[in-house]
């Protein structure tokens, strides 16, 4: 064999197996992963007020109910109510292209009162064009996520968003019903 025709055959098998690498459906830990990050950059762009490419984090459905100018406009108005200190992530739930995660915000209330504040919330998130989009507000997008994903419903289960308030060192719960 000559050289030329080695060296074409190694090439060849080399963009065979990085072909097939490519293609491989990801590890857990790398999917895993992704969610993660794409929910912390979301949590960054709303932290920091970026809301139009919070926007762009958003399933196409969502962006189709919601115009970019009311998204941002409306954020833009809660924004003086309160101010975002930091996410944690607990439990991350991948199957196929839909996800859930387990996160807890943590911030400041500004308005109407103020103080320490937490919110647990789940989140769930498609993965649409290649990225992963957060799916928020949309009960109709969730139910239909975890209609075509049993395993993933029953590990992740909707809920209501639980929120705290921290009263004399102790994280006290605030319910829907409550009154201010």
């Amino acid at each position: 064999m000559n050289p030329f025709a080695k060296a074409r055959t190694t090439f060849a098998c080399v963009c065979l197996l990085l072909g097939a690498w490519a293609i491989a459906p990801a590890s857990p830990q790398a999917t895993e992963a992704s969610v993660r990050q794409a929910a912390e950059t979301a949590f960054a762009q709303l932290r920091s007020g970026d809301y139009a490419a919070l926007y762009e984090a958003l399933p196409a459905a969502s962006q189709r109910r919601i115009t970019r100018e009311r998204f941002t406009s409306a954020l833009n108005r809660s924004r003086r109510m309160y101010e975002l200190d930091r996410l944690e992530i607990g439990a991350v739930g991948v199957a196929g292209d839909a996800a859930a995660i387990d996160t807890t915000i943590y911030g400041r209330v500004l308005e109407p009162m103020q103080g320490e504040g937490k919110i647990e919330v789940r989140q769930y998130l498609m993965r649409e064009a290649g990225r992963w989009r957060v799916v928020t507000d949309d009960r109709a997008a969730v139910r239909r996520i975890l209609a075509a994903n049993k395993t993933l419903a029953r590990r992740f289960p909707t809920g209501e968003p639980r929120v705290f308030i921290k009263q004399d060192g102790r994280w006290k719960r605030i319910s829907r019903t409550e009154k201010n």
